[in-house]
């Protein structure tokens, strides 16, 4: 195990730079998920970290080696891919072992990394299958054993879930988190879905156009978004943004372009007494507006108007139009809701944020 560094990496593919000068410490054993839209850099990144990639500009270091112009056999990291990479016409079994074997280890102990591996993934009675007999999450569990029967310094995933139903990725995330939990080898995930993200991650490298956006815990990323890209990407459904303005009346509330109001957190007088007047951007998550009022919570009525309903059960998104502004509440389940209706939301504004309309910058990245 070892500590992952990136220093001013950067990385241009003929005229084109997918990658503006990334730096990123990861610590020993830690668990980093580098997430963003398609085309932000983070399975490049991913790549020149394993060394199937070249560097255009900067330096990777692993533990205190410098690798970055190191051979992708020389830098001691074990990828599991998106597609798996398993040889078709081997067994599980040789499928597993086949990096050691190449390594020249001994038959015995082949048998015996193989064994315990297969132990721990729970597919010991899957070891002389071939692949095209196995389903897609055995399929990636054989690619995690081909990790772990490695003493390798760093695991790395590039979106290795992308290809599974909705019910198996929600397995394989238990199961990969319980993996790094047992191994507990530094381990950089790639993925653009933010629920994956939130759930695997001890820290979150939130990436937009070949730059950080953002880092910091799930938490961090969810309850203090720094801007409106990772507002928006962290999250599920994402944040509502509303346009509005600051009363220019001295009173420190949002002014929605329907005339409804909504008072401001003690966090943002002191930005909204210098923009009185100006325009802003009011971000709400659906969570924070619901139909029943919560106790012991800042709660302001918002009139809307039903436009489509989803019932998923334990709860319920209603898609909604606050003027000519649509937005989504999470509410609680109920007979009788449907669209065409005028509903009476509560929004919880102590969780409400404040943006930049022009940058996109929040006004205080403090906001719990």
């Amino acid at each position: 195990m070892a500590s992952v560094n990136l220093h001013k990496v950067q990385k241009r593919f003929g005229a084109t730079w997918v990658v503006h000068g990334i730096d990123i410490g990861i610590q020993d054993g830690e668990f980093v998920v580098l997430v963003g839209p398609s085309g932000c850099g983070k399975s490049t990144l991913l790549r020149m970290i394993a060394g199937l990639e070249p560097v255009t500009d900067g330096q990777i270091s692993i533990g205190t080696r410098d690798v970055t112009f190191a051979a992708p056999k020389d830098r001691n990291v074990a990828m599991v891919f998106q597609d798996y990479a398993l040889y078709p016409h081997m067994t599980v079994r040789d499928n597993i072992g086949f990096g050691l074997k190449i390594r020249g280890m001994s038959a015995q102990d082949i048998a015996s990394g193989v064994t315990k591996a297969a132990r721990m993934l729970e597919i010991e009675s899957l070891l002389d299958r071939r692949p095209a007999a196995l389903s897609g999450g055995q399929r990636q569990r054989v690619a995690m054993g081909r990790c772990l029967v490695r003493s390798a310094d760093a695991f790395l995933f590039d979106e290795p879930l992308s290809n599974l139903d909705a019910k198996l990725r929600a397995t394989m995330r238990a199961e990969i988190k319980q993996f790094h939990r047992t191994t507990g080898v530094t381990t950089i995930y790639v993925t653009h879905d933010q629920v994956e993200a939130m759930t695997l991650a001890d820290r979150i490298i939130c990436l937009e156009g070949g730059r950080i956006s953002q880092q910091g815990s799930p938490y961090t990323l969810y309850a203090r978004p720094a801007n409106t890209f990772v507002a928006g990407f962290i999250g599920s459904p994402p944040m509502n943004f509303l346009h509005a303005r600051i009363a220019g009346d001295g009173e420190l509330v949002a002014v929605l372009p329907d005339g409804q109001r909504l008072p401001l957190p003690d966090r943002f007088h002191a930005a909204a007494r210098l923009r009185q007047g100006g325009e802003v951007t009011v971000g709400l998550r659906p969570e924070h507006l619901a139909e029943e009022r919560a106790a012991n919570a800042a709660l302001t009525s918002l009139r809307v108007d039903v436009r489509l309903v989803e019932p998923l059960g334990a709860d319920t998104l209603v898609h909604a139009r606050l003027g000519q502004q649509a937005l989504i509440a999470r509410c609680a389940p109920r007979a009788g809701l449907a669209a065409a209706q005028t509903l009476q939301l509560h929004a919880d504004v102590g969780h409400l944020h404040l943006f930049e309309p022009q940058t996109g910058r929040a006004f205080d990245l403090l906001a719990t």
